[in-house]
């Protein structure tokens, strides 16, 4: 009998990433593929070991729900659906009660509903992906995969607010995010340097969402978002950490909460202070001084954050570079270390720029007389997804379920 398939779907506002895997000797991958462009053109393009499969865009129905139809029917034509035995969503936010991965059913999914208002841009997206695979594969098993759970055994004191108690027993305290890129970063530095893991490392997740996270031997102990993906330095359009009196004199001036929201998630971060685009690689490229001062902000404010990790941590060993900016964009690396010299931080320039670090693995980017290693480890998030998946549905080798999860209804429909 052929391995069962995983296929793993990280559905956001503004992309759709997809992964098939085996589950044989091990995860084996065998398709990789994303779609971006979402709500504007989308472009879907797949590979498989780095062979191109598909490279199609198209216009008309670009939202989400057309992305996902047409994704998983390519899918399907394509033969990638056979063996299907689980899909696995990564799902942003799971609140107190999911602090592992967990089989999505109908009890599970209206409890994750009740989360949307805390990750607005990215849980409904995340649950409409799981309600359209259901739809379509419909005996496969579908299983979620949270941004949270990775952050979960923090330090009490790291999570709580200065308020009443009665509203942190109603789960108003800080989550955190980003938990599927720093538990792949995490699983690299336990197999580069055993259970050190770096050591005292902070991992700079630089793309359109912008988190930092304190890890002491491959453990959150302190990160930058909290109770929402609106904490920590500015982002892409989303505003990063405010004075809370900045809300109460908006809502003053009467503006409601629909507005406020749209403001603080779509319409702030590097597009609001350069007012001209959220995108890196454009404001790097440009020469308008509000787009320099919007670079300045943001390098700014994300070493402020690593100084404040590194007192967390007490003291600092690692630190890594991933996501897309932070993988991409050597400019923006070498500003940050440079403002982190007092820690030690001392970068190889051309290290830096000449493209080692990126693609497979992992590289250094610093100087051998560097008091901090600095790294730039490409995240997969999907890999992730996968072992949740696998480790949930016990579709290890040799599991008796192994080959079989494929044969009956959807325990959630």
């Amino acid at each position: 009998m052929n391995a069962p398939r995983l296929l793993t779907l990280n559905a956001g506002s503004s992309s759709l990433k997809f992964a098939v895997y085996e589950a044989s000797s091990g995860l084996q991958l065998r398709l990789t593929g994303q779609v971006s462009g979402l709500g504007t053109a989308p472009r879907l393009r797949a590979s498989l070991d780095g062979e191109a499969l598909a490279d199609e865009s198209w216009q008309g129905a670009t939202g989400l729900d057309a992305v996902l139809e047409r994704t998983l029917t390519w899918l399907a034509e394509a033969g990638w659906s056979e063996g299907l035995a689980a899909i696995g969503h990564r799902i942003v936010h799971g609140g107190l009660e999911f602090r592992a991965p967990a089989e999505l059913n109908v009890d599970v999914l209206r409890r994750l509903e009740a989360l949307e208002p805390l990750a607005p841009l990215h849980q409904p997206f995340n649950l409409r992906g799981v309600a359209l695979a259901q739809a379509r594969f419909p005996r496969a098993r579908q299983v979620g995969v949270f941004d949270t759970a990775f952050h979960a055994d923090q330090p009490e004191v790291a999570r709580l607010y200065a308020l009443p108690r009665d509203l942190i027993a109603d789960g108003v305290v800080a989550y955190g995010f980003h938990g599927l890129s720093y538990d792949y970063i995490a699983s690299v530095l336990r197999a580069q340097d055993g259970t050190r893991a770096g050591g005292r490392t902070i991992v700079l997740h630089l793309g359109s969402g912008v988190s930092l996270c304190a890890l002491d031997k491959g453990r959150s102990v302190a990160t930058t978002m909290g109770f929402s993906a609106l904490d920590g330095p500015p982002m892409s359009t989303r505003s990063g950490a405010l004075d809370p009196g900045v809300i109460l004199y908006l809502m003053q001036r009467g503006m409601d909460t629909g507005a406020m929201t749209d403001l603080l998630y779509n319409r702030s971060g590097l597009l609001g202070l350069s007012g001209l685009s959220g995108d890196m690689m454009t404001l790097l490229d440009s020469a308008e001084p509000d787009a320099r001062q919007a670079l300045d902000v943001y390098v700014y404010r994300i070493a402020r954050e690593i100084g404040s990790l590194a007192a967390a941590l007490g003291g600092l060993d690692t630190l890594v570079f991933t996501a897309g900016v932070g993988e991409n964009a050597s400019p923006i690396r070498a500003r940050i270390s440079d403002l982190c010299g007092w820690l030690g931080v001392r970068l190889d320039a051309d290290a830096n720029t000449s493209g080692t670090g990126t693609g497979t693995g992992t590289g250094r980017i610093s100087r051998s007389d560097s008091a901090v290693q600095v790294l730039v480890i490409p995240t997969d998030e999907q890999l992730v997804i996968a072992r949740g998946v696998a480790g949930v549905l016990a579709l290890s080798p040799g599991a008796s379920r192994a080959g079989s999860v494929d044969a009956g209804p959807s325990p959630s429909r």
